[in-house]
């Protein structure tokens, strides 16, 4: 991606969950892009800090704000403390997700409150934010959302049965959203594979962490390891006008494993 590219100046972006991983990297390219930008965080108010100081070297202005997706008083929230700070909302990037690390086949080992708490983030957040982002894309006439989703949403593969069905109903969210909000706003999902972050590498050790991007990298057609690098270009793709041509896209980012639908875990 051209360092030096500005073709989003003027435009601001919300870009839930990014105060690390695929969050702050697609933050980063927007703010490199020439967008000022919306650092979202839950907990992790240093790191979003550290995000938005990244994202002003860069030149953009920047609010950081804390606030759960789950939560609809939240989202209210965070678009409206967005319009007070810039005046407008142009892309919505809803990356904030959650899941729960259960073998398919250990029916048990999920929850009734378990599906609720995967669904009230990875759907039922999404939507939210959508909802309080869209009047105000609705009146100025113009609005890109990008609902972070996963091969697992396609392939039913995954950390459990109920991240990879929260991350199919995003994906028909997105269909059905791209549908009712057209034409003033462009609704697509990416859906990442495995992606070697830094939250893997805290779950797994390093010796697990270097494990899995091998057995990755050898699964995939393209021998790669997902990152939140490779997979936020795709990301901000959809979020530029070089694809105010495409709505309703659910775009697979993973290196093609998606074609050798093996075990692995996804994102």
């Amino acid at each position: 991606m051209t360092a030096d590219l500005k073709d989003l100046a003027g435009k601001t972006a919300i870009v839930t969950g990014s105060s690390s991983g695929l969050g702050a990297a697609v933050v980063a390219k927007l703010a490199r892009r020439g967008a000022d930008v919306v650092v979202n965080y839950l907990k992790s108010e240093r790191e979003a800090k550290e995000v938005a100081a990244a994202c002003e070297a860069l030149g953009a202005a920047v609010l950081v704000a804390q606030g759960n997706v789950a939560e609809d008083a939240d989202c209210r929230r965070l678009a409206a403390e967005t319009l007070e700070r810039f005046g407008r909302i142009d892309i919505l990037v809803n990356n904030a997700g959650t899941t729960k690390f259960v073998d398919h086949a250990d029916l048990e080992g999920l929850s009734a409150d378990d599906f609720r708490q995967i669904y009230s983030v990875n759907v039922i957040g999404a939507f939210q934010m959508l909802r309080a982002c869209s009047k105000a894309m609705k009146a100025q006439g113009y609005g890109a959302v990008v609902n972070i989703s996963s091969v697992a949403g396609v392939a039913g593969i995954g950390s459990s049965v109920a991240y990879a069905a929260s991350k199919g109903a995003l994906n028909t969210m997105t269909l059905s959203l791209a549908r009712a909000l057209a034409p003033e706003i462009r609704v697509n999902a990416v859906c990442p594979g495995y992606i070697a972050t830094p939250w893997f590498e805290k779950r797994l050790g390093t010796d697990g962490f270097a494990a899995m991007n091998k057995r990755a990298a050898d699964a995939s057609p393209l021998k790669q390891t997902g990152t939140a690098d490779l997979v936020s270009d795709a990301v901000v793709f959809l979020c530029t006008e070089g694809a105010r041509h495409i709505t309703g896209e659910t775009l697979l980012s993973d290196a093609g494993i998606h074609l050798s639908m093996t075990g692995l875990l996804q994102r």
